[in-house]
Order: C-alpha cells, then structure tokens, then sequence
C-alpha cells in the first residue's frame, strides 16, 4: 500500500471518527501531494511522496521555531501536533548517533580532512538521509566533525 494510499484511508477514519485536527492535516498533506503532482506532471511514487511531506514537516518546524520565538506558544504546540501527524507517515528518523556515524564514513570515503570539504560531504550525505534526518541536523554534524 503506498503512502497515498495509507493518507487517503486515514482521512476516511479521521472523518468517521471526528478528528478534525487529523483530518486537517492529512487534506493539507494530500492537497500538497496533488499540487508537486501538478508541477511535476506525473504521479508521484512513496519516494517524492516522502520528499513532499518532510518538506511540509521542515516548513512547520521552522515556523514553530519563530513563533516560540515571539512567545506564540499556542500556535507552536498546534504547529507540534501537526509534525506529529505528518512525520507518522515518513520513515523513522535517524537518531544522532546514527546519523554522526554516516557522517564519519562519508567523510573517510571522500577524504574529506577540513571544512573546506564540506560541499564534497553534504552532497554525499544528504541522498543516504534522504527523508530520514533534517538537512541542518546533517550540516551541524558535518561541520563538528571536520573542524
């Protein structure tokens, strides 16, 4: 069953069951699918699927950054159940060790040995990570393993 799939029959048990925050964000989630379907002019497989909803995820995580920020926290903790529900539908995410072990054997396999590398390390990282870590997450550990 593809990740369209599984939205679609979320959506019909989040609208029998009365979950309207849940159906809110498996329309929006699904009403960006259809559109990146659009841009692209073809169907999207699980992969861009995936693309399409950790960017949906990284646009929450930073605008609940800027609204703690601003002392928004009602609109943060909204913003923290609507990651919650997206990133349910992408892969597990890659824990801090794991990811800093990725790292270490990119860099041993382009022998990266300063800063000056890090382009060369993050376009060999980030298509292993795809989908399960955060880009600055993979920036921050490139940059305290190569300093």
């Amino acid at each position: 069953m593809s990740i369209k799939d599984v939205l679609n029959e979320d959506m019909k048990r989040a609208l029998k069951e009365g979950q309207k925050e849940r159906l809110s964000v498996i329309r929006m989630a699904r009403a960006a699918i259809v559109n990146e379907e659009k841009n692209r002019m073809h169907e999207l497989n699980d992969e861009e699927v995936i693309e399409v909803l950790a960017r949906e995820v990284k646009k929450r995580r930073d605008a609940k950054e800027e609204y703690e920020r601003l002392g928004r926290v009602d609109v943060a903790e909204e913003l923290e159940r609507e990651i919650n529900i997206l990133s349910s539908y992408l892969p597990l995410q890659l824990t801090e060790e794991e990811l800093e072990e990725i790292v270490r054997q990119t860099i041993f396999e382009v022998g990266a040995n300063s800063i000056k590398d890090m382009g060369r390390v993050m376009s060999a990282v980030l298509p292993r990570v795809k989908g399960r870590a955060d880009g600055r997450a993979v920036n921050a550990i490139v940059k305290k393993l190569l300093q």
